[in-house]
């Protein structure tokens, strides 16, 4: 999965939007009962989005360029 770069907040926060949770390893499909989604959201202590998306990168975000 590749994750835009774009979702950031403006103060160092970045939030993204999952349609199924059947993207996770850990899921076993034939139990799910529903498919559902899921917002995330990653609280940095960044000041700016660029700082914020340095941070996700050293931490393995693989982000769109």
């Amino acid at each position: 999965m590749i994750i835009s770069a774009n979702a950031f907040d403006g103060r160092g926060n970045f939030s993204i939007g999952l349609q199924e949770q059947i993207i996770f390893p850990e899921i076993d499909y034939d139990k799910v009962e529903k498919i559902k989604g899921m917002n995330i959201t990653i609280v940095t202590t960044a000041k700016t989005d660029e700082e914020a998306r340095s941070l996700l990168r050293l931490l393995g975000v693989p982000f769109k360029n």
